[in-house]
Parts: C-alpha cells; sequence; structure tokens
C-alpha cells in the first residue's frame, strides 16, 4: 500500500508564493514518476507539472511554466514551488505517483499528464490565491 499525503497549500494574494509538499510512504521500491494535478468544483482535474522519479525530467502545463518548479528529494518528497500566483490557480492540488512496477504493467509514454497515468493519489491541499 502506497499512501500520498499534501501538505502546504493556503491562502495567498496575487503575486504571491507557496510551496506544496508530497510525502510518499509505504510499499514503495521505485517510482516511476510523481505528478500534481489540480481540481476546481465542477471542472475536471487538469495536469500541472510532473517529475520522472529516476531521471528527474520534469513536465509542466503551459499555463504554470516559469511559474510553477517540481523537484523531488532522497525522502521520497516531491515539491511543487508556485510563484507569481493568480487568482486563476485557485484550487486543490493533489498529488500521485505511479510507480515503476504500475498497477496496469505498462508505464505511462511520457509526458505523465493524464490521471489514468497514476495509481495512487493524495487528499489533496487547497490553494486560494485572492486578488
Amino acid at each position: 500500500q502506497v499512501q500520498l499525503v499534501e501538505s502546504g497549500g493556503g491562502s495567498v494574494q496575487v503575486g504571491g508564493s507557496l510551496r506544496l509538499s508530497c510525502a510518499a510512504s509505504g510499499r514503495i521500491f521505485s517510482s516511476y514518476a510523481v505528478g500534481w494535478f489540480r481540481q476546481v468544483p465542477g471542472k475536471e482535474r487538469d495536469f500541472v507539472a510532473a517529475i520522472n522519479w529516476s531521471t528527474g525530467t520534469t513536465y509542466y502545463a503551459d499555463f504554470v511554466k516559469g511559474r510553477f518548479t517540481i523537484s523531488r528529494d532522497n525522502d521520497k518528497n516531491t515539491h511543487l514551488q508556485m510563484n507569481s500566483l493568480k487568482p486563476e490557480d485557485t484550487a486543490i492540488y493533489s498529488c500521485a505517483l505511479v510507480l515503476s512496477t504500475p498497477c496496469g504493467g505498462v508505464l505511462p509514454p511520457p509526458p505523465p499528464n493524464s490521471t489514468d497515468d497514476y495509481d495512487y493519489w493524495g487528499q489533496g491541499t487547497q490553494v486560494t490565491v485572492s486578488s
């Protein structure tokens, strides 16, 4: 079993910054990728950013390029540094993980930007940007 717990959400004014973290625990022998997605009520979950765990290759949605940075550390944690935040960045942010031995048996082709690419999800953390 794999558990993901997000932290770092909160309220910030336009132009401000937040750093989200995703702590992974459980039976993780080798991760393939960790992604961040966001969702607002009534809409589908949108891809934000992802990182290939072994190579460090990063992927971003166009609307966050140059503002958000995804990174990982040696303790199975993933971080999403969010700068120059805008009101439209308001959403619930969730991290997701797919192992090197995925549940479906097939690794997702890069970029891992679909919700279907991931097997494990955190509960999410609220980010609110006010003007």
